[in-house]
């Protein structure tokens, strides 16, 4: 009898047991997510156990979370997470998504590095797709201390962005933006570009210069190469630029539809009425497509060119004078039809 009750004993034991080991596999092991697109979570300092609790369930409504629960309460999550973009993969069980979360296996994001006219608008456009504090990376870019240090200027400091889309992780500190930059600059310069620009005689600060004023001439990127080929022209040749949209960054005013004769005069290193050459820096982030139309600028014998009077954003362009003085004057009658005086 005794013996009886000792096996029945030993019995119930062994299946509660099992049963716990089965209940604890079916929390910890078991899929609890499912999901027909990958969901991703975004776990900033100031989250907790709780409301990194709260967005698993809001983006991936798991089956059970009690195993997440239990792993975060016997190894005091708190003091473990991490910062970061995560995912959530259908068929994701609770052991493997904590310890994806605890040990730091962030999913990058693609980030898009635009072509803008200031430095501090490309900065803050790069900071709202990621969780750096745009005040923050503002202030370690724009330190001419730091861009000195690489040999930057105040005018040439544009030139270390390369507006592309990049992979990041999403909790980037400022200091590694700014080495990724720096590090892509370098890569997108190579040994072919660098060559490229030597022969055309221009350091990739200049050819960087000439593609920002060749972007704010024309959107049309299949004219690119044109404007850029007319600008190096006037440069073999000694001519001023006289490229309206240096002015108009002298000015502080892109919004001018009219430049004026007044404005011609200036006085600004930017002014290339005034002043011949390059001006000191690019006037805006050029866009890699312009940097590779001064590289490979087109071959030919203009000198001069005009908005079309049909404000298709497209230009007429001319080898002498006289055909643009008349190119220049059904484009001013077109203003004047419209009142456009500014």
């Amino acid at each position: 009898m005794k013996l009886k009750i000792a096996f029945i004993t030993i019995a119930i034991v062994a299946v509660a047991a099992l049963g716990t080991l089965s209940f604890g596999y079916y929390i910890l092991k078991c899929p609890q997510v499912s999901l027909e697109e990958t969901a991703y979570i975004y776990i900033y300092p100031y989250d907790n156990a709780r409301s990194i609790l709260e967005k698993i369930e809001e983006a991936a409504h798991p089956t059970t979370m009690l195993g997440f629960k239990l792993l975060a309460d016997h190894n005091n999550l708190d003091k473990q997470r991490k910062t970061g973009r995560y995912a959530i993969y259908d068929g994701d069980d609770m052991h493997t998504l904590y310890r994806r979360l605890v040990s730091n296996q962030q999913t990058p994001l693609m980030v898009t590095i635009p072509s803008t006219r200031t430095v501090e608008q490309l900065l803050s456009a790069a900071s709202k797709q990621l969780m750096l504090d745009s005040a923050s990376l503002c202030k370690l870019a724009t330190d001419h201390r730091y861009y000195g240090y690489m040999g930057y200027n105040t005018a040439t400091m544009p030139c270390i962005y390369i507006p592309n889309t990049y992979e990041l992780y999403w909790d980037v500190t400022p200091q590694n933006f700014m080495i990724r930059m720096l590090r892509e600059h370098d890569l997108f310069w190579n040994k072919k570009r660098r060559e490229k620009a030597k022969a055309i005689g221009l350091t990739i600060e200049e050819v960087a210069t000439l593609a920002s004023i060749v972007d704010e001439e024309t959107n049309n990127n299949a004219e690119k190469p044109i404007v850029a080929g007319l600008y190096i022209n006037r440069l073999k040749r000694g001519m001023p630029l006289q490229a309206d949209p240096t002015v108009k960054y002298a000015l502080g005013d892109f919004t001018r539809k009219r430049i004026l004769k007044k404005d011609l005069e200036t006085d600004s290193p930017y002014n290339t009425y005034k002043h011949k050459g390059l001006p000191p820096g690019p006037i805006r982030i050029p866009t890699i497509q312009a940097i590779e139309s001064v590289l490979n600028y087109k071959r030919h014998n203009y000198l001069y060119m005009c908005a079309k009077e049909d404000f298709s954003g497209t230009h007429n362009f001319a080898a002498t004078l006289a055909e643009h003085n008349r190119n220049a004057q059904r484009y001013q009658q077109a203003l004047n039809k419209l009142k456009i005086t500014k």
